[in-house]
């Protein structure tokens, strides 16, 4: 295809995906999971845009916090981004798409944006470019188009549009009549049994001039404030960063809500493409591969009179199960739920109360992934905190130290060089060393190997905002 025929990919990954706590947490959510595959939900994205003959290479507009976790999984996949542009805050996909369109626009004015979610699953390749390549057409003669998923059953939980009359020169593109928001059971019902709904699958195509021109339109406050955003935006490390304070007074607002219910170009491609958006819990049952009971099965278990349920076991224990039916089953290394399938909503204002309450599994996992490589606690008490260092090779720590605690360090597997004070020295295995309360220290790993470490932290406060960073290679000073 001819470059000027290809598309931009724009992948959306700023979501926390609640709704399939405790695997997704804030610091690590969905899209960085791998829950229907081999790969993330964001690397398969990102692999399933990878037709050099349809489209451009990708723009990623991505969670500050997630920045390194998506860069290291675009290395795994050999994926080089066109960039990878830093939300400082959230505010929902209009502007995120807004910001990639002034940016996109700047070097193509024709560009024809592609906008997807990285937690969506599609699971026939071919018929997807082929809708992208319809979407495309529509999308040159001014349309925004959405893609529209044929309803399968009288969900409740998805937004619908009403298709309307067919779009001129776009064979199996239509006007959108209306956006419905999600309907109670009757209505869905109605819908499904009506043949002119689609689910909104949340999926976009549409030139950067189309929808910046209706963004000027509808949402002017909106547009200035991410024209400011990308004028302000400055390189950190290979990433971009939105200018902050531009960003953070933007108006939030979905594609949906702030343009396309509003717009008299809206279009729809209805699309039978294998798309499920991973929602919730029930979405992974129903992809899932079943045993005779109708049971999703991963990880140790065993299982007497367990029937149409899904379990999962993420953190290596069994789960002993029997009589159960209908039921949720999931554990980590720190959390276990416990929820029928077909209150599965419920799951994200719990985890909204755990937040409220404190409670960091809300957030995180007991292994957090940081630039140099991650940690993953071990036990804890009274001024005291065992952890598992694994650093990457070449990777370092920042040079730091702390006000409250002091740190021992054993060496397991790999050499570290570590840094205490004015001195520098090499430990392998079974080797330790000692950093006192307010030393200047540093951990580096110098082989080509991965680095792990135990280390034991003592103090009367042990809290990881008890941190002064002098030099860091990511940043964070």
């Amino acid at each position: 295809m001819d470059s000027s025929h290809k598309v931009h990919p724009v992948i959306l990954s700023g979501g926390s995906g609640t709704r399939l706590w405790p695997l997704s947490r804030a610091l690590y959510p969905k899209q960085l999971l791998p829950l229907a595959g081999r790969y993330s939900m964001l690397q398969e994205t990102v692999l399933r845009v990878g037709s050099d003959d349809l489209f451009h290479v990708p723009t990623l507009i991505a969670n500050a916090e997630h920045r390194f976790i998506i860069a290291e999984q675009l290395r795994e996949i050999g994926v080089v981004a066109g960039a990878i542009v830093l939300e400082p805050v959230g505010r929902n996909t209009a502007p995120a798409a807004a910001a990639a369109a002034l940016m996109l626009a700047a070097d193509d004015e024709e560009a024809i944006l592609a906008v997807f979610p990285s937690d969506h699953l599609v699971r026939d390749r071919m018929a997807f470019e082929a809708a992208v390549e319809l979407a495309a057409e529509a999308a040159r003669t001014g349309s925004l188009v959405a893609f529209g998923v044929p309803p399968t059953a009288p969900e409740t939980g998805y937004g619908y549009i009403r298709r309307g009359g067919p779009v001129e020169g776009a064979v199996g593109c239509f006007r959108i009549d209306s956006f419905v928001e999600k309907p109670d059971a009757a209505r869905a019902r109605e819908f499904l049994d009506a043949g002119s709904y689609t689910w909104n699958s949340g999926m976009f195509v549409f030139s950067a001039a189309a929808y910046l021109e209706e963004l000027e339109r509808l949402q002017p406050d909106m547009l200035a404030s991410c024209r400011e955003a990308v004028a302000a935006a400055s390189g950190d490390l290979g990433f971009l960063r939105l200018g902050e304070d531009a960003f953070a007074g933007s108006p939030a607002g979905s594609i949906d809500f702030a343009v396309m219910e509003h717009t008299g170009r809206a279009a729809v491609v209805p699309v039978d493409f294998g798309w499920n958006d991973v929602g919730a819990w029930p979405a992974l049952w129903e992809i899932g591969d079943k045993d005779a009971d109708g049971n999703v099965v991963l990880g140790d278990t065993a299982l007497e009179d367990v029937r149409n349920s899904y379990l999962r076991s993420a953190d290596g224990r069994l789960i002993a199960a029997i009589g159960i039916e209908d039921l949720v089953v999931v554990t980590t290394e720190d959390a276990v739920l416990i929820v029928p399938k077909g209150r599965s909503a419920e799951v994200r204002p719990l985890v909204e109360r755990l937040g409220k309450d404190g409670r960091q599994e809300a957030e995180i996992h007991r292994r957090v992934y940081r630039p140099w490589g991650y940690y993953q606690e071990i036990d804890h008490g009274e001024r005291f905190r065992a952890k598992r260092l694994m650093v990457k090779p070449g990777a370092q720590l920042s040079l730091q130290k702390h006000g409250k605690r002091a740190e021992h360090w054993v060496v397991v597997r790999g050499m570290a060089r570590v840094t205490r004070g004015d001195e520098t020295f090499d430990l392998r295995p079974d080797q330790s060393a000692y950093i006192p309360i307010g030393e200047v220290h540093r951990l580096e790993n110098p082989g080509d190997e991965p680095l792990h470490i135990i280390e034991v932290q003592t103090g009367d406060y042990l809290g990881e905002d008890d941190i002064e960073r002098l030099e860091d290679d990511y940043g964070r000073e």
